[in-house]
C-alpha cells in the first residue's frame, strides 16, 4: 500500500496540503482579515494619536513575535491531532536555564544553543510519554505545564535573572532595527516561512495532516504514527526554545514567570485561525491571523486603559465562538 507522502492524488489514504494560495479562497481566512481591519479602525478613532505610531506598530509586533514562534509550533501540534498546554512553562524554562551564571559565562551562542536545547528536550519528552507511554496529550502536557514551571521556579530561586552586559548580543535581537523593525521580528517572520513550508512543501507536512485526519488510515498506509506524533512535540518545544530566546532579547532577563497563559494565546490563535481541534485540518497562515487578532486586542485593551480582566473575558468568548463556528461548519459538511 501506498504512503501518503508520496502517494499520487488519486491514492485512497493521500491527505495534500493546501496550495500556495489556498488561503486566498479560505471565507474563514478573509473573515479574519475583516476582523483585523475592523480593529484597526476601532484604534484609529478611539486612540489615533496612540494607534497609528510607529512606536505602537513595533510594539504589536514585537509582542506577536514570541507568541507567534509558540503558535507556529502549537499548528503542527494540533494539525497532527494533539495539543500542548504545557508551552509557556517549557519558553519560561527554556530562558531561566539559558540565563544561570553558569550558562552565561560561556557568552550569548551557548545560552541560544541551551533555550533550544531545554526546550526541544522538554517537547521531546511530551511526545514519549503521548507517543509511546500512551498518555492522553492533554494530561501529559498539563503535567509538563506544572513540572516545568515548578523546575524553573527552583533553578532560579523564584528570582529574575538578569543577562550580564557580556552577552548583550541576545539583548542586540530586540534593540537593533533593520528597516525600523526589531531583529526578532525578522526571526519570527522566518520561522513562520519555515514552518509554511514544512507544512505545505515536504513529507513530513503531509503526514502530519494525515496523522491528525486519520490515524489509523495513516498507519495502515506505512506511517509511523508513533514517531511522527513524538516529533510533532519536539517541534513544539523547539519553537518554546526559539521564543525563550526572544523573550529574553526583549526583556534582558530569564524568569519564571515567562510565558504565563501564553498557551491560551498560542491555542486560541490556531484555532480562530480555522486548524480543527479534531486534527487534520489547518493552515500556517490561518493562525498567524488568529495570532495578529488576539496581539490587537491586547493593545486596545493597554491603550484604552482596559481592566486586564475584561481581556481575559473578551479572549474566553472569542474562543468559545470559533469552536462553535468549528463545529456548525463541519455539520454543514457532513454528508
Amino acid at each position: 500500500m501506498s504512503n501518503p507522502a508520496e502517494a499520487g492524488p488519486h491514492d485512497r489514504f493521500a491527505v495534500r496540503a493546501p496550495g500556495p494560495l489556498a488561503w486566498l479562497g479560505e471565507t474563514r481566512h478573509l473573515g479574519l482579515v475583516i476582523a483585523l481591519v475592523l480593529l484597526a479602525i476601532v484604534g484609529l478613532v478611539t486612540k489615533p494619536e496612540n494607534f497609528a505610531t510607529t512606536s505602537n506598530l513595533v510594539s504589536i509586533l514585537s509582542l506577536a513575535a514570541t507568541i507567534g514562534v509558540i503558535t507556529v509550533g502549537a499548528t503542527f501540534v494540533i494539525i497532527g491531532g494533539g495539543i500542548d498546554l504545557s508551552v509557556g512553562a517549557t519558553m519560561a524554562l527554556a530562558s531561566v536555564w539559558a540565563t544561570t551564571l553558569a550558562t552565561q559565562a560561556y557568552g550569548p551562542a551557548v545560552m541560544a544553543i541551551c533555550a533550544i536545547l531545554v526546550g526541544t528536550g522538554t517537547g521531546l519528552v511530551n511526545g514519549l510519554l503521548i507517543a509511546y507511554g500512551r498518555l492522553v496529550p492533554f494530561i501529559a502536557t498539563l503535567a509538563m505545564l506544572v513540572a516545568a514551571r515548578g523546575l524553573a521556579q527552583r533553578m532560579s530561586d523564584r528570582k529574575t535573572q538578569i543577562i550580564q552586559v557580556d552577552n548583550s548580543a541576545i539583548v542586540d535581537l530586540s534593540t537593533t532595527r533593520l528597516l525600523g523593525v526589531p531583529l526578532l521580528v525578522y526571526i519570527f517572520a522566518l520561522v513562520v516561512v519555515l514552518g509554511w513550508v514544512l507544512l505545505n512543501r515536504t513529507t513530513f507536512g503531509r503526514r502530519t495532516y494525515a496523522v491528525g485526519g486519520n490515524p489509523e488510515a495513516a498507519r495502515l498506509a506505512g506511517i509511523n504514527v508513533r514517531r511522527h506524533t513524538m516529533l510533532l512535540y519536539a517541534l513544539s518545544g523547539l519553537c518554546c526554545g526559539i521564543a525563550a530566546i526572544l523573550i529574553m532579547a526583549r526583556t534582558t532577563t530569564g524568569s519564571s514567570t515567562h510565558g504565563d497563559l501564553y498557551e491560551l494565546d498560542a491555542i486560541a490563535a490556531v484555532i480562530i485561525g480555522g486548524t480543527l481541534l479534531t486534527g487534520g485540518r489547518g493552515t500556517i497562515i490561518g493562525s498567524i491571523l488568529g495570532l495578529l487578532i488576539f496581539t490587537l486586542i491586547t493593545n486596545l485593551f493597554i491603550l484604552n486603559g482596559l481592566n486586564t480582566s475584561d481581556q481575559l473575558i473578551a479572549k474566553g468568548l472569542i474562543i468559545v465562538v470559533a469552536v462553535l463556528l468549528q463545529r456548525r461548519n463541519l455539520k454543514e459538511r457532513a454528508p
